[in-house]
């Protein structure tokens, strides 16, 4: 196969063996989606074989362009490119297989994925979480972001828009594949291409309309982007469902359906033909990066923060929470911080008066917030993200699709966690986010219930790989352990055990100070008791559980969370046969004072003290 200059035969029939790939590719699994493939294709040959500056032999490289495939449903064409481009070895009829790394949607096995897509509408604020992380780093490298236009109907990708045109992101580069047809139906707004070109325009973007067909009108559109400064750009780009073959091109019902292996797949290869085409891609790292990404790689990192508290002193541990962050931010440039223009109450404006140039407001938009902060986390950023508990509800789609992208270190802060935020009522009172960070698989949970326990365990995140939830609590609460203590993840605290103690009480947050008030009154009564700071919710402290259920019979655990998912599922499993009470918030609050609310679910000493005398 004789290797050919690029030019736009060149490119054109590269756009043709890579629908051909994907055809055969998807015939072979038996699943897949070959009409998206098909539809772009010449998109993804001129930027693969032309525009992107990359380097086929490093996955990682921080110092070429970046490419995330938001329609995630169209990583057969994007295994195509990579291996006729050098860069990958895989041959791209193992599509779906179980031992093979090219899998029905992008993910992180195979290296060049780094973010996990498929659920629509959530690559573009990646694709702008990368561009910043570039910006902070001074590297010149581009980022491009593919989407259908199916999913230009999710509110996520708006909110990706407004945020890269708020932070004159000029090195992102958006394309919209506008094939009109979706999984079930057409498009909204089918193949008028200016509704797309309007609606980026008014969001602040640089947008042009091209033919997504032709090489030539696409070069020049993606030279133009590139050329283009202080704004993103957006090419949009009117394209056929299913181009190359006549009974799918621009035809309903071939959503993901591939061609049946005999007649129907041989009469679409024969219409598509079997380009005989290559092209090398060298490659073309961008000029005087390579320094800059070797000092940054020798800069210090994080290590041990050093808490100064006071015994009794009262503190919240969403501020000590900002405390740390700002000493991390001087151990490690890495450590960035997003917050959802609740920076007041999470207390990471400490880090942003302190780090200003690191730091990123995300406004009221969580979905995107989580996005951004997964795609700094995926270009090597030590990323922390802020919120209200209640608020990372709205983007639990965006936090399970970061889990899946099997982020470096990821850090996820939730605070006004629980009924004792007090009189703002049900709406902003976290009481699910621990079952459902729970629920993720491979993700670690953190509840602090001291400002000294806070410092430490953000510190630990730092360096934890994956995502990490730390639950903060609004009110400010005692200073229990000695500024030394240590916090491994995985740990647990037991206070005040001995061979007489009748049950155990397991308790975190702001319920952790009232266990250890209602054990005081206990202890007055001849009820000795112990109690658990399960800080460490995922992974939990099995062998202690197991041994104070082994030997007080009596578990109870109370926690300022819904009492199904949180603290009491966390322990039942390594109870044994010891009675296991479980105390928590079983009906939708209302508003109220702290106290109030508190005493009502029985989550205050009285409550706690009145259980242990009930279980007796």
């Amino acid at each position: 196969m004789t290797t050919m200059t690029i030019d736009a035969t060149a490119l054109s029939l590269m756009a043709n063996k890579l629908r051909r790939l994907s055809i055969l590719s998807t015939s072979e699994a038996g699943s897949g989606h070959p009409t998206t493939c098909m539809s772009c294709a010449e998109i993804m040959s001129v930027l693969f074989f032309h525009e992107m500056r990359f380097d086929p032999t490093k996955p990682r490289a921080r110092d070429v362009d970046t490419f995330v495939l938001s329609k995630g449903h169209a990583a057969p064409i994007l295994w195509a490119a990579l291996s006729e481009a050098g860069a990958i070895k895989e041959n791209p009829l193992t599509l779906r297989q179980f031992t093979s790394p090219l899998e029905g949607h992008p993910t992180p096995q195979s290296p060049w994925i780094k973010i996990a897509t498929g659920s629509l509408g959530q690559g573009l604020s990646a694709a702008a979480g990368i561009a910043i992380a570039r910006r902070m780093d001074a590297l010149p490298s581009r980022v491009y972001c593919l989407l259908g236009d199916g999913e230009t109907a999710e509110g996520s990708v708006w909110e990706a828009a407004a945020f890269a045109a708020h932070n004159k992101l000029d090195n992102l580069c958006a394309i919209v594949d506008v094939n009109a047809l979706g999984q079930s139906g057409s498009t909204m707004y089918e193949h008028d291409l200016d509704v797309y070109r309007h609606r980026f325009e008014s969001f602040g973007w640089n947008a042009v309309a091209v033919d997504g067909h032709s090489v030539d009108t696409l070069v020049n559109a993606f030279a133009s982007a590139r050329a283009t400064k202080g704004r993103p750009s957006a090419i949009i780009a009117r394209t056929l469902k299913g181009k190359g073959v006549s009974f799918t091109e621009a035809k309903q019902a071939w959503h993901g359906k591939p061609f049946k292996k005999g007649e129907e797949l041989q009469k679409a290869l024969g219409e598509i033909g079997d380009p005989q085409v290559r092209i090398d891609v060298k490659a073309r790292p961008y000029e005087g990066v390579i320094d800059s990404l070797v000092a940054l790689e020798n800069t210090p990192k994080v290590g041990e923060v050093v808490p100064s508290y006071q015994p009794g002193q009262e503190v919240a541990t969403r501020e000590a929470y900002g405390e740390a962050l700002v000493k991390l931010g001087a151990l490690d440039p890495r450590v960035v911080a997003i917050d959802g223009d609740t920076k007041n109450s999470t207390f990471s404006e400490k880090f942003k008066k302190a780090y200003p140039d690191r730091f990123i407001e995300a406004f009221i938009a969580e979905q995107n917030m989580i996005g951004v902060a997964a795609g700094l986390s995926a270009d090597g950023k030590i990323a922390f993200a802020s919120t209200f508990a209640a608020f990372l509800t709205r983007a639990y789609d965006f936090i399970r699709m970061a889990n899946y992208s099997k982020p470096g270190t990821l850090v996820l802060v939730g605070s006004h966690a629980g009924v004792s935020i007090g009189e703002d009522g049900s709406s902003q009172m976290g009481l699910e986010d621990l079952a459902m960070f729970r629920a993720l698989i491979g993700t670690t949970v953190l509840y602090p219930s001291d400002a000294v326990a806070a410092e430490k365990l953000v510190a630990a995140s730092a360096s934890r790989p994956g995502l990490v939830y730390i639950r903060t609590s609004r009110p400010k609460t005692k200073v229990v352990y000695a500024n030394t203590e240590l916090f491994p993840i995985g740990g647990s605290k037991t206070i005040g055990s001995g061979p007489q103690d009748k049950a155990t009480i397991v308790a975190a947050g702001v319920t952790l100070h009232e266990a250890l008030t209602a054990q005081s009154e206990l202890t007055m009564q001849n009820i000795p008791v112990r109690v658990v700071d399960l800080y460490s919710i995922k992974p939990v402290d099995a062998a202690t559980l197991r041994k104070c259920a082994d030997e007080t019979k009596f578990v109870i655990t109370v926690e300022d969370h819904c009492v199904h998912g949180g603290i009491g599922d966390a322990v039942a499993p390594h109870v044994g046969g010891a009675k296991l009470v479980r105390i928590g918030v079983d009906e939708i609050p209302r508003s109220g004072t702290p106290k109030e609310l508190m005493a009502a679910y029985g989550l205050d000493a009285a409550g706690i003290v009145k259980a242990v005398k009930a279980g007796l």
